[in-house]
């Protein structure tokens, strides 16, 4: 199973911003952003643009562009609190997304308590009401078929809102980086990835390679075959990612290919993501420039409709 590879400078950067973004802390009183000075500006970073829209744009539902590239119209709120699932982070305003995607976490999560022990998920990111660039966080996440589920059961009651802002998803790798955390790891994490896995319309699950390595070993010998959806990415220590196929109905939504049918779990399917350049990635002499920020011009045309709309 092939990969994506990520240039050493890149990955440095990433190795060392991915853990911080993913545990930040948010406000029970966030301030609002101030207006922008000039929005109509062409330079302006369409992060700002989007970050500001805290309502879903009154447009037909769609999925515009890549999951990286992209934004999102008509999109559905995930209740805060559910049965059996709750929304972590609120403060960041991201639990919105496709209406698939959505009902496809509420499926979930009603699965999760009858097929391990936990009573339910605790949800991370989804996107933003309009989708697009996020001010901080994510490259992905951009058209509302994106969420992260914390590797961390839903408590027996409701959490308070500060415990949803200060408290830290549980850390699954172990320190050396090259397992998982036995007194962490439970036959519960694999019964919740592999219910994930298995919905029909999730193309793709990022874990940790520690992760994907466990559940390579820990998947037993009956049906394996959710394990090719399954993918090692960079950080995803506290948490998995799920990501659905482009709903019916997005015809401006751009598909990625289908992941390989093989497992993935070969020693040669893992060894990079075990190499030590990875695993202690080495500063570059000379740091890497940062990219400029993505512009509204650089969005698929559709999502200055999105960003305009009531």
């Amino acid at each position: 199973m092939q990969f994506h590879r990520i240039a050493l400078p890149a990955l440095v950067a990433m190795h060392m911003a991915v853990p911080a973004l993913a545990q930040e802390t948010g406000s029970v009183n966030p301030k609002p952003l101030p207006p922008l000075a000039n929005p109509n500006d062409p330079n302006v970073a369409a992060k700002q643009l989007f970050g500001r829209k805290l309502t879903p744009a009154n447009l037909q539902t769609r999925s515009i562009g890549f999951y990286a590239k992209g934004c999102l119209a008509g999109a559905r709120a995930l209740p805060i609190n559910g049965d059996t699932w709750q929304v972590m982070r609120l403060s960041r305003n991201r639990n919105f997304g496709h209406p698939e995607l959505i009902a496809l976490l509420e499926r979930l999560a009603k699965k999760v308590p009858k097929v391990s022990n936990w009573p339910g998920l605790l949800v991370g990111d989804i996107s933003q009401a309009r989708g697009g660039p996020m001010l901080t966080g994510h490259a992905s996440h951009q058209v509302g078929l994106d969420a992260d589920i914390w590797l961390t059961p839903m408590p027996r009651r409701e959490l308070t809102r500060l415990e949803r802002e200060e408290m830290s998803a549980t850390m699954v790798v172990a320190p050396n980086r090259l397992d998982v955390d036995p007194k962490v790891w439970s036959r519960s994490h694999v019964a919740v990835i592999r219910a994930a896995a298995q919905e029909p319309d999730v193309e793709r699950i990022f874990v940790n390679a520690a992760i994907k390595k466990a559940l390579c070993r820990d998947a037993g010998n009956g049906d394996r075959s959710w394990l090719s959806k399954v993918r090692p990415m960079y950080g995803h220590d506290y948490h998995f990612h799920i990501r659905i196929k482009c709903p019916a109905g997005s015809d401006d939504c751009t598909p990625q290919e289908p992941p390989a049918s093989s497992e993935g779990c070969a020693a040669s399917d893992l060894a990079y993501w075990f190499s030590d350049a990875v695993l202690h990635p080495k500063p570059p002499k000379t740091p890497p420039k940062p990219k400029p920020p993505m512009t509204l011009s650089q969005l698929p045309p559709a999502c200055k409709q999105v960003l305009l709309a009531p």
